[in-house]
């Protein structure tokens, strides 16, 4: 079977995903608790432009730039009286372009996930064996980054979950409907 065969999956896996997460965004508000207004942002803009922070760049603090500095008293007094965090400062972005962006990752994710079912599965591979290949594949295609990045940055991720397990059923259920028949 070739990849080719599975073009209509592929696109329409793309669609369905930037569809469901317009949905969990901007209908839903999956991810509305996840983030907090600072009470005097005003107060925080004025700071973050006065401490020369540069556009696209994240940053940590309180940070150290050597193994030696972190293992230092300013650092861990520093760590210890918080607060700790991650600020990261955006370049102005269009909208168009990373609704875009998105689509093609969603896509691509598809285009990925589609070539890894033409190594595991068989042209007529029964709906339920498609089913279930394609829905665990792509729950840790859109879960664990998100996960592994949670673990270190302690973000709130429940929309993350809520939503990965959406798209990976919906993946299953495009490409079980979809799976070319055997010859």
């Amino acid at each position: 079977m070739s990849l080719a065969q599975l073009w209509l999956p592929i696109l329409l896996s793309g669609v369905a995903l930037f569809f469901a997460s317009f949905l969990s965004w901007m209908v839903l508000g999956l991810h509305k608790p996840d983030w907090g207004k600072i009470e005097r942002e005003d107060d925080f803009l004025d700071a973050v432009r006065r401490s020369g922070m540069q556009r696209g760049r994240s940053y940590m603090f309180p940070n150290f730039r050597t193994v030696e500095e972190m293992k230092g008293p300013e650092f861990q007094r520093k760590f210890k009286d918080g607060p700790n965090g991650l600020v990261t400062v955006f370049v102005p972005y269009p909208m168009p372009r990373n609704l875009a962006l998105t689509f093609v990752s969603f896509l691509v994710a598809s285009a990925i996930l589609a070539y890894v079912g033409t190594i595991g599965l068989p042209a007529g591979a029964p709906f339920l064996t498609v089913f279930r290949f394609f829905s665990a594949a792509s729950l840790l295609t859109f879960l664990f980054a998100i996960v592994q990045h949670s673990i270190w940055f302690q973000n709130r991720i429940v929309g993350h979950v809520i939503e990965s397990i959406a798209y990976s059923l919906l993946v299953g259920a495009i490409f079980a409907a979809l799976w070319p028949a055997g010859a």
